[in-house]
């Protein structure tokens, strides 16, 4: 059976990409730093194996670890999925800035997250898919990695455009290996309760990315949202 492993995984863009990849058969492994977390969402996928594998996204290491145990317990990776958040005590750590307050030392967390995290999770796995000759990879991020421009949280802007950047390039460099890369942007208030925003509508246009495999750079926006909350978007509790 195939298996989606889950970067990130968090009870609503994660929890519902696990639901729907479980309904077209796959198993899946679930990766974020709280167990307690991981298991309240492993409890609500039914039908296929789920298996929980706590990892802090920046421990490269761990996050390694990790993926190579869901490997060994599930099976080989098919489709990996990037889509970290950082928790509110990590904003009191690292904070957002704004354009003229960025310095290397504000930006450099966020790069270790979203850039520094996607290159390790994607390295762990990318080798054998190319040598299976198919996979899927789904990088993440919201509407500031490509089309939205908010200048106070320039440090975090930066380091998911710097992973659509890998995003695209990993696509353009995988031609002919039978591994398909995309960047995933979404624009819209996830789980506030316009039905264009709810997480399992969303989580249908990443089971389309894997089985179409014709985008490489996909923009979700939901024309009839609100205005996007940019400190709902970056969050989780």
């Amino acid at each position: 059976m195939s298996v989606i492993a889950i970067v990130g995984a968090g009870s609503l863009m994660g929890r519902a990409i696990a639901r729907r990849f479980a309904a077209g058969g796959f198993d899946v492994a679930l990766i974020a730093r709280d167990p307690d977390a991981l298991k309240a969402v492993a409890d609500d996928i039914q039908g296929v194996r789920v298996g929980i594998f706590p990892a802090d996204i920046t421990d490269r290491q761990a996050l390694s670890r990790a993926l190579a145990r869901a490997e060994t317990e599930l099976g080989p990776i098919e489709v990996l999925e990037f889509s970290p958040t950082p928790r509110r005590a990590d904003l009191a750590v690292s904070p957002f800035t704004g354009a003229a307050e960025t310095t290397v030392e504000t930006l450099a967390p966020h790069v270790e997250l979203h850039l520094y995290g996607s290159v390790a999770a994607v390295q762990q796995v990318l080798p054998g898919m190319i040598e299976r000759g198919r996979g899927t990879v789904l990088l993440t991020a919201g509407a500031v990695s490509s089309r939205m421009v908010v200048p106070a949280i320039t440090n975090v802007s930066i380091a998911v455009s710097a992973l659509r950047a890998y995003a695209l390039n990993l696509n353009a460099g995988l031609a002919g290996t039978g591994v398909h890369a995309a960047h995933v942007s979404i624009a819209a208030n996830i789980g506030q309760g316009r039905p264009g925003s709810e997480p399992d509508v969303i989580a249908e246009e990443y089971w389309k990315l894997h089985v179409d495999r014709d985008q490489a750079d996909f923009y979700y926006e939901d024309l009839a949202d609100a205005p996007v909350v940019i400190s709902d978007r970056y969050t989780s509790d």
